[in-house]
Order: C-alpha cells, then sequence, then structure tokens
C-alpha cells in the first residue's frame, strides 16, 4: 500500500477541450450553449454565445450554436442570416445546409429551400433529408 499522502498541487491538469472551429477561450461558452440548446434553453444560450462572437466573429462552431438558437426561437431572418454565412464559408457542411433550406421552408420559400435540402440530403444519404425535400416539393407543387 503506497504510504505517500495526497497532494492535489501534484495532479496534472488536462488541457481544455477545443472543438473544431473554436478557440480554447471559448470552449467552455461552447460546451455550456450546446448543453442548454440541448435542454431548448435558446435565450440562455444566446447570452453566452453572443459575447464569445463579438471576441471571435469567425467561430464557426459558435455560429452553428447561434443559429440553432436562434432556428428554436422562430426567429428565422437572423437564423437564415447566419446559416446563409455558414454554408458560403463551408458549402460542405450538410447540418448548416439542411438548416439553411428548413429555415427558408419555415417562412413558405419552397422554391429557395429545395436547392438545399436536396444538397443536403445526397450529401448525408440521410432518409429523414429525403423525407423533407418531398414535403418542400409537395408544398410547392412539384409534385
Amino acid at each position: 500500500m503506497n504510504s505517500m499522502p495526497f497532494d492535489p498541487e501534484q495532479m496534472l491538469a488536462a488541457p481544455a477541450i477545443v472543438f473544431p472551429g473554436q478557440s480554447a477561450g471559448h470552449a467552455a461558452a461552447f460546451r455550456n450553449a450546446w448543453d442548454l440548446l440541448s435542454r431548448r434553453a435558446p435565450r440562455e444560450a444566446l447570452e453566452l454565445i453572443e459575447p464569445a462572437l463579438e471576441a471571435d466573429p469567425d467561430n464557426h462552431g459558435l455560429r452553428g450554436l447561434q443559429a440553432w438558437a436562434f432556428l428554436m426561437r422562430a426567429q428565422l431572418g437572423p437564423a437564415e442570416k447566419v446559416l446563409r454565412g455558414l454554408v458560403e464559408d463551408d458549402p460542405s457542411d450538410v447540418w448548416s445546409r439542411h438548416a439553411l433550406g428548413r429555415a427558408l421552408e419555415r417562412q413558405s420559400r419552397y422554391d429557395d429551400a429545395l436547392p438545399h435540402l436536396r444538397l443536403a440530403a445526397v450529401m448525408s444519404g440521410d432518409v429523414e433529408h429525403e423525407l423533407d425535400v418531398l414535403r418542400v416539393e409537395r408544398l410547392a407543387g412539384k409534385v
């Protein structure tokens, strides 16, 4: 048995978790905002996201969370603006492209939504995305 006393000052500290698109300073804001959004608290999440985005406006991860919060609050104009920027920055981002299509659909802009939804469905192969395309095609009178 080890008789050495426990000294907490000698413990090794693990480095902060940094998500893709994050700087270490915003990792806590990202994690906490993600947790709040998963608990359906978009207003509180935006209170964390917005100051972090002021310090790092190009942070892709925080911008995605901001768009998610706007969608949850049915703030479709701001959500569309953020999502268009995300898609412009990374055209292969399936989540952003699909979310942009859904934001446009929720504004009854079906013809604008379809190209984004179709591309997201092809890129992901997700059956739910394909169902979204079919629903919007019907709403647009294309089927």
